[in-house]
């Protein structure tokens, strides 16, 4: 709700309330005004104390005495009774961007920030002797980084249990406790980056989390229809020309202030989000339960006196229950912690009971609800109930004051919002919000291209429309067609990339829905990664852990440095202006001028908490020309790498030397060489910006030498006209370099095959999976099963194939193998025919799904000469013989042995059988397409129909040679 307020302004605000708060705090020290207006005699007070207050009849009554009230200081009761309840409210209302962008407490954390005076840690450069200092922040894979969520819990129980017994009526403890709580966040602001109080100490984090996520009834939304990067609550600082710029730092990632939904949707997959749901619910109960338990009735708690009790601390050791009139001689100090812990225990176990009730009725009920919606609703209800429960009790003691009419309608006005909340918040799932987010990079691309939407959408804007209405609009644009499809495809999947949204392996399937609405394939989909890498070799190093948190904090950090240097390209510049201007004209490198303004650098690396690799990498970017020597080094080295895999595939161990595997070495070959055509083009496109050199006539020889296979017909490419990008010399040289290279077939051996077809199983593409999958097990059945479990384990939508194909690894017991063929391995079979082998790859797909098996056994007639026959055989497995009787009575017989069509003329031709076929072997197992199917694969592929003909055409012929 605050989130396109300026920060400027927001800051003052935060002034304000946190001088507001300290001279709270102050009161509670020093006070003599406030208790003047609870006074028995200040009639005109709203705060005043009934004199009959201590009356025997209108007493409020603790364990069956009457509490003696005195006049009080109003700032524990005004802090207890009215800005906590305050507090829960903002989060489910505003959400929780409106509590971060106001909490005095986040911005005290921040003084040490804002004076430049954090703790720093000392890294030297081995090799350049630099020293380099960075910021601290909590790592992921620390203690602390995994059980932040519990130790906010346990702070925030001993927080409770501190209340009810100690500064809840108490104004010095109260006191002392919040200064301790300020100087605890100060002090984590200095000894940590970001906003490291907020994320990983603060005991109210959980409690906003609880309420505030995964989006408030009235808060912005920061996964669409945003037109800037600055989102929510996100860190942020002002720029001199008054516009904002992000401040992040990558403390915790994925970060509540930056989206609060995603954050939620990453956190709910985590066992300990049951814990912070069910155990906060028992504490609140137990924390009001509590009062009653002690006090003996409700009056006590709603009538706010617990908050200025005077001899509270004199009670720690007296009777802590009272229940149906009786004092149960358990102390007060232990009582109340031992209520909220057996509270919270009983709302866990309960949790997770209700929890399993509820799934169970939702599956029956809806069994297309996935767990994650159900829990999610789960939390929803939850939410709901403990919100409308807490204001049963808090802030009753104000809210009393008010007419009846007033309580009433308050009361309604918090169900009504709620109830609005609730409504909101039930139908949302992680499904729809990845759906909004990609439809949201889909508005940027169609914004950056500047595809014309204007007559599809009258007076609309394309951020008002919904995600469903902006994929319908996608498909009907008649000029969002062929390449700016593939464009935007590029766009989207490069964003998603950068903010760790996907990684390479995953990008696959978690845009198949994208994929799907703008009509790309797995193989559009696989070459555009592969472009992206060639363009970004970062992007997809699997080593890198990318977010959109680090995405943001390196972005800034980036446009920081290129401001300081396009700032001084003015005339007459001086100092730092003179030495940039250097670099412009390319007389010096950015790094060695970088390094005389360290004070400059190093102060804004320590602002992002950069790193020293980062800072070398990013400065080294800002030169050109480091920059494509890097890239062409990485890109070399890729291409190394898919040339040896391409040489083990085509030289492979002698186990996977026969014709079906064969099949699934060259499909895994395409896959290899799709993906080197790509990088040798992005290598051309180095070599057309460098001028010639040492560097440049290494990088063409390397070149020629590591694409022998793909680069001629690259060269050879007219719509790319690479003859005339290149000069002549390199043309030169790779054409001799071609002439050069020689193809000796190496041995392979199987642990270096099985090295190959594991980097080729963390391949995006689905039948490079399954195939590469299907071929390790047939190497080392051990090493199949490990990566069929975890590809079964991991989180991706399996394609079918390659689920059924690692389900059946698992469950090969070494007896079954022989027994069943999977579909995998009937397109296999079917693929490494010469008449199928131009079908194409969805077709082929399909058909391995469609076509059954059939087993004969030894001295089976599979047909006798002279009958036509309707189905193709394939042979897999075992013998059969042709046996043609002659008009002489003569028989001829022939042998047919695996793999290989049996009537494949006959079926196309529409022809009498000129054999007889019989299975000679104990057992013959068969491929059978039935022949209604084949023509209609003849009828809807035309290049498939061409190879028939073809195929056709020269068996005829040689029949009639033979004839002759």
């Amino acid at each position: 709700m605050l989130a396109n307020i300026p920060e400027k302004v927001m800051h003052r605000v935060r002034w304000v309330l946190a001088s507001c708060w300290l001279i709270l705090i102050f009161s509670l020290f020093y006070d003599p005004i406030s208790p003047w207006l609870t006074h028995f005699n200040t009639t005109w007070s709203p705060f005043q104390l009934s004199p009959h207050i201590n009356h025997i009849d209108s007493c409020i009554k603790v364990q069956g005495v009457c509490l003696q009230e005195k006049p009080y200081g109003l700032g524990a009761s005004f802090f207890l009774g009215l800005i906590v309840p305050s507090g829960v409210f903002m989060l489910l209302i505003f959400g929780h961007e409106f509590w971060r962008r106001i909490c005095p407490l986040e911005f005290m954390s921040q003084i040490f920030r804002f004076l430049g005076k954090q703790r720093q840690k000392k890294r030297v450069d081995k090799k350049t002797g630099k020293t380099h200092y960075e910021l601290v922040k909590i790592k992921s894979d620390s203690w602390l980084g995994k059980n932040y969520l519990k130790l906010q819990m346990g702070l925030l129980y001993v927080g409770v249990c501190g209340r009810l017994l100690f500064y809840d009526s108490h104004r010095i403890i109260l006191g002392s406790f919040l200064l301790f709580t300020i100087a605890s966040a100060i002090l984590v602001g200095y000894l940590y980056a970001g906003e490291t109080w907020c994320q990983y100490f603060c005991p109210m984090a959980p409690v906003q989390a609880f309420y505030g996520e995964p989006r408030g009834l009235l808060n912005s939304v920061a996964h669409e229809g945003q037109k800037t990067v600055i989102t929510q609550s996100m860190c942020r600082r002002p720029n001199p020309d008054g516009s904002e710029s992000s401040a992040c730092v990558a403390c915790n990632s994925p970060c509540v202030d930056i989206d609060a939904e995603r954050s939620y949707w990453d956190a709910i997959k985590r066992p300990d989000y049951k814990l912070l749901y069910y155990s906060y619910a028992g504490l609140v109960v137990g924390f009001f339960l509590y009062y009653y338990l002690y006090s003996g009735s409700w009056a006590y708690l709603l009538s706010g006196a617990w908050t200025h009790q005077e001899n509270k601390l004199d009670l720690l050791f007296s009777p802590g229950f009272y229940i149906f009139n009786t004092a149960i001689p358990i102390p007060r100090l232990i009582a109340a912690p031992l209520t909220v812990a057996t509270c919270m225990a009983l709302g866990y176990f309960l949790g997770i009971r209700l929890e399993r009730i509820y799934k169970s009725y939702q599956l029956k009920l809806n069994p297309a609800l996935n767990n994650q919606q159900i829990q999610h609703q789960i939390f929803t209800l939850t939410t709901f109930w403990v919100f409308n429960f807490f204001f049963i009790f808090a802030g009753r003691s104000y809210i009393s004051k008010f007419p009846i009419q007033v309580q009433y309608l308050f009361n309604l006005g918090l169900v009504l919002a709620s109830s609005l909340w609730l409504y909101r918040t039930w139908s949302r799932s992680s499904e729809r919000y990845s759906r909004e987010s990609l439809a949201n990079r889909l508005r940027k691309q169609l914004t950056r291209l500047k595809v014309d939407v204007s007559r599809f959408l009258e007076c609309l804007s394309l951020d008002l429309l919904s995600a469903d209405e902006v994929y319908v609009l996608a498909k009907i644009l008649p000029d969002f067609t062929g390449d700016k499809r593939l464009e935007a495809y590029k766009g989207i999947l490069r964003d998603s990339l950068e903010e760790g949204y996907v990684n390479s392996a995953s990008s696959l399937e978690v845009l198949q829905q994208m994929r799907g609405e703008l009509g790309i394939s797995e193989k559009e989909h696989l070459t555009i990664l592969t472009e992206l890498g060639v363009e970004d070799p970062d992007l997809l190093d699997p080593n890198q852990q990318r977010s959109r948190e680090n995405q943001l904090r390196l972005q800034s950090f980036r446009q920081r440095i290129r401001g300081m240097v396009g700032s001084k390209r003015r005339r007459g510049a001086k100092g730092l202006g003179r030495e940039l201007l250097k670099v412009v004209k390319k007389e010096k490198a950015i790094g060695d001028v970088l390094d005389k303004e360290g004070g400059n650098v190093e102060s804004l690396s320590r602002e992002y908490g950069i790193t020293l690799e980062e800072e070398k990498q990013i400065i080294a970017n800002l030169d050109e020309d480091s920059q494509l020597e890097r890239r062409s080094q990485l890109l070399l080295q890729q291409l190394q790498d898919l040339y040896d895999t391409e040489l083990a595939l085509l030289y492979p161990p002698e186990i996977l030397n026969i014709p079906h595997l064969r099949k699934g070495l060259e499909i895994l070959r395409n896959t290899v060489a799709q993906k080197q055509q790509v990088i040798a083009k992005g290598v051309l496109k180095i070599l057309e910006e460098w001028d010639s050199g040492t560097e440049a006539t290494r990088l063409v020889l390397a070149l020629a030498t590591l694409t022998p296979n793909v680069l001629p017909s690259l060269l050879e490419n007219h719509d790319q006209k690479w003859t005339e990008r290149l000069n002549d010399l390199y043309l030169s040289r790779l054409q001799q370099q071609l002439k050069l290279a020689e193809s000796i077939p190496p041995k392979v051996s199987e642990d270096l095959m099985i090295a190959y077809l594991e980097t080729l199983l963390a391949e995006p593409d689905s039948l490079t999976k399954t195939v590469s999958l299907y071929l390790l097990n047939k190497l080392d059945k051990q090493r199949g099963k490990q990566q069929a479990h975890q590809l079964l384990d991991s989180y991706l939508m399996l394609n079918p194939s390659l689920k059924e194909t690692a389900q059946q690894i698992i469950n090969d017991t070494g007896e079954q193998a022989s027994k069943v063929i999977t579909p995998l391995e009937r397109l296999l079979y079917i693929s490494s025919c010469d008449l199928l082998k131009r079908l194409k790859a969805e077709s082929l797909m399909e058909l391995s799904y469609q076509v059954p098996i059939k087993k004969y056994k030894q001295s089976d007639i599979i047909w006798e000469q002279r009958d036509i026959t309707k189905d193709l055989f394939l042979l897999l497995d075992g013998k059969v013989e042709y046996q043609q009787i002659l008009e002489d009575d003569t028989v001829i017989v022939d042998e047919v042995e695996p793999v290989d069509f049996l009537n494949k003329l006959e079926i196309l031709g529409n022809l009498e059988a000129i054999t007889t076929v019989i299975v000679t072997s104990p057992k013959a197992c068969f491929l059978v397409i039935e022949g209604t199917i084949l023509n209609e694969l003849i009828e809807q592929d035309k290049r498939f129909a061409r190879n028939v003909i073809e195929q056709e055409s020269r068996q005829l012929q040689e029949l009639q040679r033979l004839a002759s």
